[in-house]
């Protein structure tokens, strides 16, 4: 079970637009795997990886090692810690330091990694492989590993996102089973909801989108949104998903107190990544989450029972339930590398065996990558972390796609459910409708 912050999540979301000048000028031109190598012959690649975590640092030397095994003439020059921002400088200088193959965290990305040439095409190295991605690996991951056909990245390991909740509450409260749908989860979260004074002794659920993992995104995931037309344009205010999602949201901060009095409790609150979190020390009854939290909040030893359910969705989505949202860790090969073909090597080991992928993610505790990992008889984890098994193996699961600009318009999407959520903007049309000119505003300007 997951029991250490994972590196995934531990990024910070949006913090994406000081590493896309960099990729800018990263344009190094793609090989459409006119690799020259002989990845039989005796080769060293250099793996650029940001896990720090004692118990990540000795996965990636475990999975290494499998492939060293049974590639014995290929030899990985491990190099760890690497933020992005280190990973783009070296993509963009190349030399015999720089990496072969690198991974990151930061999905978002996959647009401008793939626009500037700074990794290659992976799909003429599939093709060549006999390896089909549409079937080999969740649908969501297959989404945000690519653009405008480019398949410059590869899913290794991936997050899904579920609804963890307080057992004993819900026992307390007479509620017998977690929220399937939004109208069951609103009901739900005012249930649970205990006032003291002009705060909480306990609140059924923490709206806000600064609410740690609360974010539009991962809301809007159980609404199946549409980000973008067929034309590349977004779709925010022509997509009902997006006003919806909005809605049901604006309305159950309203409920449970509204925006000023939500926020004063959760400025008393402890933070993500901490013993204290507020799920963990019973102060919030729901926490939209990522499938660490099960391993994090345990090792905290609360005092109820944790129950771990999919998030609810729409009403009129009931037949959906079980989706949610997906992201994950990527792996891709420089455009800079002269080992091109011994890099696919390594890549296509650490991403599409079963059984290498089976033991990263008992390593590392995050969800399998590929559809025959999440079904594998040799992961091992909780019964509970099952839920997030079956969420990224759902169909309908989603994701956020790839842009040009990277998460700049997840970014200008997030600024206008602040200030939608408190009230600074009231006309929800209107202010979509001005979201949407300036997400396509940045996107132009990134051409």
């Amino acid at each position: 079970m997951p029991s250490a912050i994972p590196s995934i999540a531990r990024k910070a979301a949006f913090a994406v637009t000081a590493s896309l000048a960099l990729l800018a000028t990263a344009c190094t031109g793609q090989s459409n795997s006119g690799a020259t190598d002989d990845a039989s012959k005796d080769t060293t690649i250099n793996f650029w990886h940001a896990w720090s975590a004692p118990n990540e640092v000795k996965a990636v030397k475990d999975l290494v090692a499998g492939f060293e095994k049974a590639h014995p003439n290929i030899h990985v020059n491990i190099v760890g810690n690497m933020t992005d921002d280190k990973i783009n400088q070296a993509l963009r200088s190349g030399g015999d330091q720089a990496p072969d193959v690198i991974s990151s965290f930061t999905t978002n990305n996959v647009g401008k990694f793939c626009s500037s040439g700074a990794l290659v095409d992976l799909n003429p190295f599939f093709k060549k492989s006999g390896i089909d991605p549409e079937t080999t690996f969740p649908k969501p991951m297959n989404e945000y590993t690519q653009f405008d056909g480019n398949r410059c990245a590869v899913p290794l390991l991936g997050d899904a996102y579920g609804l963890y909740y307080n057992k004993t509450a819900f026992e307390k409260a007479g509620i017998t089973a977690p929220p399937k749908t939004w109208s069951e989860f609103e009901a739900d979260a005012k249930k649970l909801t205990i006032p003291q004074g002009d705060s909480y002794k306990q609140l059924g659920f923490m709206p806000d989108y600064h609410g740690w993992e609360s974010t539009t995104e991962h809301y809007f995931g159980q609404f199946s949104p549409t980000y973008f037309d067929k034309a590349g344009k977004s779709n925010v205010a022509k997509d009902p998903a997006f006003e919806k999602g909005f809605t049901l949201q604006k309305r159950l901060v309203d409920e449970l107190g509204g925006f000023q009095k939500l926020e004063k409790f959760r400025a008393t609150l402890g933070d993500e990544w901490g013993a204290r979190h507020p799920f963990h020390t019973g102060q919030v009854a729901m926490q939209l989450d990522g499938e660490w939290r099960l391993g994090m909040a345990l090792d905290t030893k609360p005092k109820f029972d944790i129950g771990v359910a999919p998030l609810p969705v729409p009403d009129d989505q009931a037949d959906q339930y079980g989706k949610g949202y997906i992201t994950g860790t990527i792996a891709g090969i420089a455009a800079t590398s002269h080992q091109q073909n011994a890099a696919w090597e390594l890549v296509k080991y650490m991403t599409t065996n079963t059984d290498a992928v089976v033991g990263f993610a008992n390593g590392i505790h995050n969800v399998p990558s590929t559809l025959a990992a999440l079904k594998s008889p040799k992961l091992k984890y909780d019964p509970r972390f099952k839920t997030f098994l079956d969420i990224a193996a759902n169909p309908d699961s989603t994701t956020t796609p790839a842009s040009i600009n990277g998460g700049v318009y997840l970014v200008t999407i997030q600024q206008f459910g602040y200030d939608y959520e408190s009230g600074k903007v009231t006309d929800l049309k209107a202010g979509l409708k001005k979201t949407a000119a300036q997400i396509d505003t940045d996107i132009a300007q990134a051409k």
